[in-house]
């Protein structure tokens, strides 16, 4: 009787020290996912490598820039920055920035269709001021000169629109939208420029990626990159790059069509000019430009969308004449 009362108490204080192991668990848990979540680094904006954010590339691989942006290598990264363009810790696209002259080289998106929304106020890139800043971008400070990025007195009374590289129209979630206002996805862009040709080229580019880059899951999916190239103008607040040119390129797949179609578009930064932005190809881009904005075989040998422009659904929107 002894021996089983022996095993009994036992048993009993077994059972007791489980329960209070069982209890410091489970308020030790929530201390432990705090202390791991501490040492878990923040997400930066600003990364050293086109790496650490080509979900905005087709199958993850950037344009190659002459002399800036080469097999997936920044040739100055002292001068060059990759933002991963964040907005309420959502990464929206991606832009290729130049510290020195304070301007996009390039954005790059995916497309998943778009709208005629407007957005905020002007933003900046806290992250090229101050390492760790807010991975965030932020509402443009009217009072401050940014040491590495434009802000908004840059653009005061002058003749130059905030040009957007990746456009607003090319989105169509607020938060999205927003993203696109930010002056490093922007450059000093002549006015009649931006709202005559250049603007008629983005409506026609829109028109073909939401009625022919439609995938067998019938998801609209297409991907763009838009760039400028730096002019030798006296600069925008002697401090901003005015642009000699601007260029755009696309490249989906098309499921209507069967076959994978890629075009490109360029256009001088000045006020006089023909009304229509004529439609090349990639190669001819490559050629005009050296910039190759899709490295791959299937956009490179992709259709021109000059086929589909007598169609009836872009046929107004893309008017060569």
């Amino acid at each position: 009787m002894n021996l089983l009362q022996g095993h009994f108490a036992g048993f009993h204080r077994s059972l007791e020290g489980s329960l209070m192991i069982s209890l410091m668990m489970q308020h030790l848990l929530p201390l432990t996912t705090l202390l791991l979540l501490s040492i878990v680094p923040t997400e930066t904006a600003v990364v050293a490598s086109v790496a650490q954010c080509n979900e905005s590339f087709l199958e993850k691989t950037p344009p190659n820039i002459p002399d800036i942006l080469e097999e997936g290598n920044i040739k100055d990264q002292n001068r060059y920055k990759v933002i991963c363009q964040t907005l309420t810790d959502i990464r929206r696209f991606v832009t290729l920035y130049d510290t020195k002259n304070r301007i996009p080289v390039f954005s790059a998106a995916e497309y998943r269709g778009g709208g005629e929304g407007k957005g905020s106020r002007w933003k900046i890139e806290p992250q090229l001021e101050n390492q760790t800043g807010d991975a965030n971008m932020t509402p443009a400070d009217k009072k401050i000169t940014y040491d590495h990025q434009a802000g908004t007195n840059d653009y005061k009374q002058t003749e130059f629109d905030r040009g957007h590289l990746f456009p607003s129209s090319y989105r169509s979630e607020e938060g999205d939208i927003n993203s696109t206002y930010t002056l490093t996805n922007a450059v000093p862009q002549r006015r009649r420029f931006n709202n005559g040709r250049w603007n008629l080229m983005e409506r026609c580019v829109k028109c073909i990626l939401d009625n022919y880059c439609i995938k067998n899951n019938n998801q609209i999916e297409g991907f763009v990159v838009i760039g400028a190239q730096p002019g030798n103008e006296n600069p925008l607040n002697q401090r901003i790059n005015i642009p000699s040119v601007l260029w755009s390129a696309f490249c989906c797949y098309s499921q209507s069509k069967e076959s994978w179609l890629a075009s490109a578009h360029w256009g001088e930064n000045t006020d006089d000019g023909p009304k229509y932005l004529q439609t090349k190809t990639l190669a001819e881009l490559h050629t005009k430009l050296r910039i190759e904005a899709f490295p791959g075989p299937q956009c490179r040998n992709g259709k021109s969308a000059t086929e589909l422009y007598s169609e009836s659904p872009c046929k107004a929107q893309c008017r060569q004449k």
